[in-house]
Formats: structure tokens, C-alpha cells, sequence
């Protein structure tokens, strides 16, 4: 922007000054041969009253030295030779003798003014005064060269206040541009100090009230959150209570797990809640909870040591309502770069999905395979499937649903660079594969491990 202002500050300066530049030089030109022809021909005219008075050689000499450019006059007397050297052609010279004409006129070698003067016995004498080209000219080039110059100063001047001008446009909005690009990736406390024009202060100072409106409305979403499932442990309570008058039971200890993963998946909800708004998105997960690490700042955790866990625990819910449920898992490393909180949330929103919109008894299967650059989780059912695959991932999007599940998963796919697809499997019903990019390999790894589980389907009926 600041390169562009300072073109258009030189394009349009030079065209002011050629405009003048032109016409002015061109005037400077005829100014100056206009006044030596003038001079010329006053010249003549002082001359002429002598010859009306004598035509004796040695007077007219001496008359012709007082003058200026005494060597440029030259007088042609009746039947006599010319004083001093002719330059004007003799066609010119004939016309003003004989039709005692006054003729001034540009010659090849400059320019040439004769002057009749008539004589005593009706005779006439012809005054030459010539004026050499140099003469014609003199002055011009100099004068051309101070207008060049200043020219060329007043658009260097122009060009500089333009760009000293730009650049204050140019730092300013470059700053609102850099703090919009913070508080994109996360910096909620991201503001500018409004400055330079007026639109661009008006701009800062909006800006800095969209980002601190933002901030208020993301905390009072946060902590509605975190009212909201803070309200949820009075249930919660009730359970356990519950499991407890159930103690000796076969089904008590089931029920025991599940409200104890019930409580820490609440607990876990409540502290993303409460966690503090302004940090980056690559140091918060997508439940907003702190990535676990296991190297430097980046998340990564192993997908198929997440998956297994979280099939598990769904896999106690799949055997009281007589589902099949079947887990493969691949032998083969497969870091990712999400957290093992994200990933099993991803993992818990599909295969929730299968339970919520599928009939009991419903088979479905879960797996996860590696290519040569990316970990494919692959979740399919034999149930209806989905009718509308673009509409589902829309959240609030899918009929019945609000689409968060989906949403959820296409989320952590976006962020290591993967995909979701949504089709048609084997099974009759829908077939989900979340695509993971593969996380980069960590400076104590030394290659892909050789012992793991065997992979294999594990069928609980």
C-alpha cells in the first residue's frame, strides 16, 4: 500500500509538470529567438536615418562599429559593393530593392532581416542584419535545465510526502492486521492502539470493542457451562446412592464404573470451564481443556491406545443392550497431534452417536488402521445409516440431532490436517472414517515399535 500511494504521488506529479513542463519550455524558445530578431531588427532601424543622410563607405563604417553585432550588419548600396559579408540569398535581397519590402525570415543558417532604405534620386539601399542560429538559441538549454531540475524536485518532494504520508496508513492498519491475526489464533487480549486516520482510529477503537465484548460473552458462555454441569453432581449424587443400596449385586459393580466415569467425565467439563479464556489454539483442546503433551507444547497421543480404552468402557453399555460390538486395531504406531482428552471425546461422540440413533441389538464395529502418512479411525454400524451425509455435519444440521458429535470429529480431523467421510459400509448403515495426519516423530523414537497387541476383532454378543 505504501509502495502504491507513492506511485500514484509520482505518476500524477509527472504529469502535472510535463503539462507545464512542455508548453513552457516551447514558450522559453520563442521568447528567446523573438527577442534576437527584435534586437536585429532595432539595429536596422538605427541605421537607416544615417544612409537617408550620406552614403559615404567610411561613414557607414564608422555608424556600423557603434552597433552591437556590428559584424552581423551589412549594408547593400546602389551600384556598389556590399559592406561587410552577405548571408541573405539573393532572391531576398532582389525582392526588398526592387519591391522595397521589409523581409525578415528564417534562413538555413539562422535567420536574415532586411531593411529598405530609399535614397535621394529614388535609388534604394538594403540594410542586412543576420542573426546566427547560436544567437537564436542562447540561453535555451540552461533555462531547460533549471526547469528539468525543478521538475524533478518537486516530484521527489511529492513522491517523499506521499510515502511519509502512507506510511502512517500502512503501520496502522498493518498493527490492527496483526492483532486481528492474534486474536484469530486465540489471544483474547489482543488489542491495538488506535492511530492514523480517522477511518483507521474509528477501525482500532471498533475492533478493540468487538474483542472485549468477545471476551465477556466467551466468559459468561464458560461459566454457564460450568454452572450447568456443576448442577449435575445433584443427579450424580443420587446415583451413587443408588449403586450403593444395589452393593452385592451383579449388576452393582457396572453400575459403580460408569457413574464413576460419569464424574470424572464432569469434573473434566467443569475444569475446561473455569480455565482461563486467553491462551492459543494449539495449547487448548476441543473441549477447551489443556492438551496432555508428551513432548514440548504439541499435543500427540497414541490413537489406538485411546481407542481401546474408550471401546471398553463402551463396550459394558453394548453387552446390556445386546449389541455386537467389534474392535480392530492396527499393529502399527499411530501418534497424532491432539490430546488423549480430545481424541476420546472424538472416539465417545461417534460411537454415542451408534447407541443414540440405532436400535438395541444393533451390531457395530470399531477400527483403526495406519497408511504411509495418516491413522484412520473407522466407525460403521448396521443400522439405517445416514440419509443426508452434508447436512449431518452441519451442527444443529442433522434431523434429530444437534450435529455436535459429527462436528466434534470433524474438528480434530481439521486440526492435524485430516478428514471426515461419511458412506455407506458393509453393514448396511453408516460407515464414519476420521482421517488423522501422522504426528512427527519424536527425537528418542528410533523407528516403529515390533511388540503390540495383535489386532483382531473383539466381539462381545
Amino acid at each position: 500500500m505504501r509502495r502504491s500511494l507513492a506511485g500514484v504521488a509520482l505518476a500524477v506529479t509527472s504529469m502535472v509538470a510535463l503539462s507545464f513542463l512542455i508548453p513552457l519550455a516551447a514558450l522559453v524558445m520563442s521568447l528567446v529567438k523573438e527577442q534576437s530578431v527584435t534586437a536585429a531588427e532595432q539595429r536596422a532601424a538605427a541605421l537607416a536615418p544615417v544612409l537617408t543622410l550620406t552614403t559615404d563607405p567610411s561613414a557607414l563604417r564608422e555608424s556600423v562599429a557603434g552597433l552591437d553585432a556590428s559584424e552581423h550588419l551589412v549594408i547593400h548600396l546602389p551600384d556598389a559593393p556590399p559592406l561587410g559579408t552577405s548571408q541573405a540569398p539573393a532572391e531576398l535581397l532582389r525582392r526588398a530593392q526592387q519591391g522595397r519590402e521589409s523581409i525578415s525570415q528564417e534562413i538555413p543558417t539562422g535567420w536574415t532581416s532586411l531593411q529598405p532604405v530609399v535614397l535621394p534620386g529614388d535609388r534604394v539601399a538594403v540594410i542586412e542584419n543576420f542573426v546566427p542560429e547560436a544567437d537564436l538559441t542562447r540561453g535555451v538549454k540552461a533555462s531547460w535545465a533549471v526547469m528539468v531540475l525543478l521538475a524533478v524536485g518537486l516530484v521527489a518532494g511529492s513522491v517523499m510526502v506521499a510515502d511519509r504520508l502512507g506510511a502512517k496508513v500502512v503501520r496502522s492498519s498493518r498493527r490492527l492486521a496483526q492483532a486481528s491475526r492474534a486474536l484469530g489464533e486465540g489471544d483474547l487480549d489482543a488489542r491495538v492502539d488506535p492511530m492514523g486516520p480517522r477511518e483507521l482510529r474509528e477501525a482500532g477503537v471498533a475492533f478493540n470493542a468487538m474483542a472485549h465484548r468477545m471476551t465477556e460473552l466467551l466468559a459468561v458462555e464458560r461459566e454457564l457451562v460450568a454452572d450447568l454441569s456443576h448442577r449435575l453432581r445433584t443427579p450424580l449424587t443420587a446415583l451413587h446412592l443408588a449403586s450403593e443400596r444395589m452393593a452385592g449385586t451383579p449388576e452393582s459393580a457396572r453400575v459403580e464404573a460408569a457413574v464413576a466415569e460419569l464424574e470424572t467425565e464432569l469434573e473434566a467439563i467443569i475444569t475446561a470451564a473455569r480455565t482461563p479464556l486467553a491462551v492459543g489454539p494449539m495449547g487448548q483442546g476441543l473441549l477447551g481443556t489443556d492438551s496432555h503433551t508428551s513432548h514440548g507444547d504439541a499435543p500427540r497421543c497414541e490413537a489406538a491406545d485411546v481407542v481401546r480404552r474408550r471401546t471398553s468402557f463402551w463396550a459394558i453399555l453394548a453387552e446390556q443392550q445386546n449389541r455386537p460390538c467389534a474392535l480392530e486395531l492396527t499393529q502399527e504406531p499411530t501418534a497424532v497431534g491432539l490430546s488423549d482428552d480430545d481424541l476420546a471425546a472424538v472416539v465417545d461422540a461417534l460411537i454415542g452417536n451408534v447407541f443414540r440413533h440405532t436400535a438395541s441389538g444393533t451390531p457395530f464395529g470399531v477400527r483403526v488402521a495406519r497408511t504411509a502418512q495418516a491413522v484412520e479411525l473407522v466407525v460403521e454400524d448396521s443400522g439405517p445409516g445416514i440419509p443426508e451425509p452434508d447436512r449431518a455435519l452441519s451442527r444443529g444440521g442433522s434431523s434429530g440431532s444437534s450435529g455436535l458429535g459429527l462436528d466434534i470429529a470433524r474438528r480434530a480431523a481439521d486440526v492435524t490436517g485430516g478428514s471426515l467421510r461419511i458412506a455407506r459400509g458393509p453393514r448396511g448403515g453408516a460407515h464414519i472414517t476420521v482421517t488423522f495426519a501422522l504426528a512427527p516423530p519424536l527425537p528418542s523414537e528410533r523407528g516403529p515399535r515390533t511388540s503390540r497387541r495383535r489386532p483382531g476383532w473383539l466381539r462381545r454378543r
